[in-house]
C-alpha cells in the first residue's frame, strides 16, 4: 500500500506491520452529553472528526490491521495523578453529566459507541497524555511487528501529538490522519499539523482517510 500524504509526500505501508491507534474517544470529551460539552466546549469538530475515525477503523478492519484504543483514565482515588496535574488541572475527578471526569469506571470515561473496540481489539488506559506513558502499548505494539502507526483521536495537541512524539522517540513511523483528529480550537489542530510538517517532516507524515482508502489499490 503507497499512502499519499501532505506537501508531495508519500509512505508505503504494510497492513501486517502497521497499527491504527484510536486516541481517547471518550463520552466526556466527545459527546453532547459529556463534561466537555457541559462546560462549553465546542465538540462538534470533535463530533466530525469521530465520524471519519470511525471510517479509518472499519478500513483498518478490513484490511486485519492490529487496532488499539486508548483512553485518558485515572484512579478513583486519583492515586496515578502527577503532582503537576494535581496541582493546576481542578477538573480531572470533578463531578459531571456523566460522573466524575476522566475516573476509572465512571460512564463518561468510556469510549463512545461508534468507537467501540472487538474484543481482539486492546483497550490501553494511560494516566498522562501520551499512550505510552507508563502503559504496555510499545511491547504490544512490538510483539506484533508494528513498526508504523496511524493516529486518529483527540485532542490532536494533547493527547495524540503526545502519543505521536512519544512514538517517533520510540522509533515508529507516524501518520496523522487530519480529519480523524480534532482540537476544540481548529487553530490548536492546525498548528499541530504545521509542528508535524516542521524541519522537513520531523514527526512523520500527515494524511487523511480519504487517502488512506485510496491507498487500499495503491
Amino acid at each position: 500500500m503507497n499512502l499519499s500524504c501532505e506537501r508531495g509526500r508519500s509512505i508505503s505501508l504494510s497492513p501486517d506491520t502497521t497499527a491504527l491507534v484510536c486516541i481517547d474517544f471518550q463520552r466526556d470529551f466527545v459527546s453532547l452529553d459529556g463534561m466537555a460539552a457541559a462546560r462549553g466546549a465546542p465538540v462538534e469538530q470533535l463530533l466530525s472528526a469521530t465520524a471519519a475515525a470511525r471510517v479509518a477503523l472499519d478500513i483498518a478492519r478490513e484490511l486485519h490491521m492490529f487496532v488499539a484504543h486508548t483512553r485518558e483514565v485515572y484512579a478513583p482515588d486519583l492515586s496515578d495523578l502527577n503532582r503537576y496535574r494535581r496541582q493546576f488541572d481542578t477538573v480531572i475527578g470533578a463531578a459531571g453529566p456523566l460522573g466524575r471526569f476522566l475516573v476509572r469506571g465512571e460512564q463518561g470515561s468510556e469510549i463512545v459507541d461508534e468507537m467501540r473496540p472487538h474484543a481482539d481489539e486492546p483497550v490501553i488506559d494511560k494516566a498522562g497524555f501520551s499512550a505510552f506513558h507508563r502503559t504496555s502499548l510499545d511491547d504490544i505494539l512490538r510483539e506484533r511487528g508494528i513498526d508504523t502507526l496511524l493516529l486518529t483521536g483527540v485532542t490532536t495537541q494533547c493527547c495524540v501529538a503526545s502519543t505521536l512524539r512519544s512514538a517517533v522517540d520510540l522509533g515508529y513511523c507516524c501518520v496523522l490522519l487530519q480529519d480523524a483528529c480534532a482540537a476544540y480550537d481548529p487553530a490548536d489542530h492546525e498548528a499541530t499539523l504545521r509542528v508535524i510538517f516542521s524541519e522537513g517532516h520531523t514527526f512523520g507524515w500527515v494524511s487523511d482517510t480519504t487517502r488512506f482508502r485510496d491507498s487500499r489499490t495503491g
